[in-house]
């Protein structure tokens, strides 16, 4: 099960890379376009594409170590207390993003029953591209819950453990 998890969290960056390099990609097909006159409507996609990249990134940098923590106070605490402390931290994240999530899938279910079109060149389906936030969103919940079992077990979480090493000896 750990394997996969890991996996799902891996895939979920290269998504988020994956959309990184369509933002450059749409940027430069404008540019190029200008010189022959063709317009490409780069916004659009770039914006969708930037929502895509934000949400699938979330899972994959919690895992890495990568998010802000503000561990100046976490630091002083003892094991048993940061351990609590955590739990608490952890619990009101699930909280925050299960309230997300679930609207997020909402959003999308009900731009696909109005058939809620872009207002762009493009007129793209909205349920398209706000489809990858409620999927982002969802693999972040997973990663949250996994992380709450994990220090529920009196392991280390991988936000910890996958930390970067000099940031590692102050947690």
């Amino acid at each position: 099960m750990r394997n996969k998890l890991n996996k799902l969290y891996l895939y979920s960056g290269y998504l988020s890379a994956f959309f990184m390099v369509l933002i450059a990609l749409t940027i430069v097909a404008q540019i190029l376009g200008r010189f022959v006159n063709i317009t490409i409507d780069s916004t659009e996609t770039a914006g969708f594409s930037l929502a895509a990249l934000t949400f699938f990134g979330l899972s994959y940098t919690f895992q890495s170590g990568e998010h802000i923590r503000v561990t100046l106070f976490t630091r002083l605490l003892g094991k048993k207390i940061r351990r609590y402390q955590e739990l608490f931290s952890l619990s009101f994240c699930i909280i925050i993003t299960v309230y997300l999530a679930y609207w997020s899938w909402d959003f999308v279910y009900f731009s696909f029953i109005f058939d809620d079109i872009s207002p762009g060149l493009l007129a793209i389906p909205f349920w398209i591209p706000r489809i990858s936030m409620s999927i982002g969103i969802t693999i972040f919940l997973i990663a949250l819950i996994d992380d709450f079992f994990t220090v529920l077990k009196n392991e280390q979480p991988s936000y910890v453990k996958n930390a970067d090493p000099i940031l590692k000896d102050n947690i």
